[in-house]
């Protein structure tokens, strides 16, 4: 049986990876000024945020349609017995409603709801990609592991600027947090499929995010050190991710530590130099 493993576009799945593993990608669309465009077709991020600095409105993103995945998944299954189709969790887009529908209409398709977002997906979709390849594998024993193992995902973000959050209204908790506190570094916290604020920290942002990679890492007996992502939303400079990474290796002997620009679903709501590491707990 052949097992085709696809991921919505908010995954942020290097495309290296995505061809490596045999990952297709859906394409979300982003809203700019009242006009639909596809992600990472017809717009990137830094497109959003010269958009945003020159004094237009923020960008907003709208999920794949019923209709679209119809059409996708059909195509899909042009070639493939089953598809296993991750999406961003249900809280915050329509995404995996919208693929449930269709897949009483496309038969083989297997959705999930990964309960997370960027690459915190990739992760399940990778998972998913090395199950694909075994004997006897199935969708639906795709699907239930899947499941089951983004309750172990641990997903988090240090945002240096709050305006994009704050005004996209995404993450309550910003909004709450009041204008006149944006000197803070709130960490933004994936948990029950929904982003929240953690820990905030304040001064330099650099020194924060050294600070954020070894509170999550230090010491820790719980976290599976085969694969980490260390995922930023551009505006940094070589050096200074490195500097994330070297801080990762220090506490962790990750096997792989994979690093990436998010795209433009994580640009749009949290704006430029938003930097997190996600990874798997044992």
């Amino acid at each position: 049986m052949k097992i085709k493993i696809s991921a919505d576009s908010t995954c942020d799945l290097p495309a290296a990876l995505a061809e490596q593993y045999g990952i297709d990608i859906v394409n979300l669309y982003v809203v700019k000024d009242g006009v639909s465009l596809i992600d990472s077709v017809d717009i990137t991020p830094d497109e959003i945020y010269a958009h945003v600095e020159a004094g237009g409105d923020m960008c907003s993103t709208a999920a794949v349609s019923e209709y679209d995945y119809i059409r996708v998944l059909s195509k899909k299954r042009e070639d493939a017995d089953e598809v296993v189709q991750l999406h961003i969790s249900s809280e915050m887009s329509a995404c995996y409603q919208n693929a449930c529908l269709a897949s009483t209409e496309v038969e083989g398709v297997y959705p999930v709801d990964t309960r997370t977002l960027s690459t915190g997906m990739a992760l399940l979709a990778l998972e998913g990609a090395e199950m694909a390849k075994e004997e006897g594998m199935t969708g639906a024993k795709i699907q239930q592991y899947l499941n089951e193992r983004r309750e172990k995902l641990d997903v988090s973000f240090l945002v240096e600027r709050l305006d994009y959050l704050r005004k996209g209204g995404r993450c309550s908790a910003v909004a709450a947090l009041g204008a006149n506190m944006l000197s803070l570094r709130p960490c933004i916290q994936v948990k029950d499929g929904k982003m929240g604020v953690g820990k905030k920290y304040r001064g330099a942002y650099n020194k924060c995010l050294l600070q954020y990679v070894k509170e999550r890492l230090e010491g820790r007996d719980d976290i599976d050190t085969r694969r980490i992502f260390v995922t930023n939303s551009g505006g940094f400079t070589e050096e200074e991710v490195q500097a994330v990474v070297d801080e990762v290796k220090k506490y962790q002997p990750f096997e792989e530590v994979i690093c990436n620009r998010a795209g433009c679903t994580i640009s749009c709501h949290c704006g430029p130099r938003t930097l997190g590491i996600l990874y798997f707990h044992k």
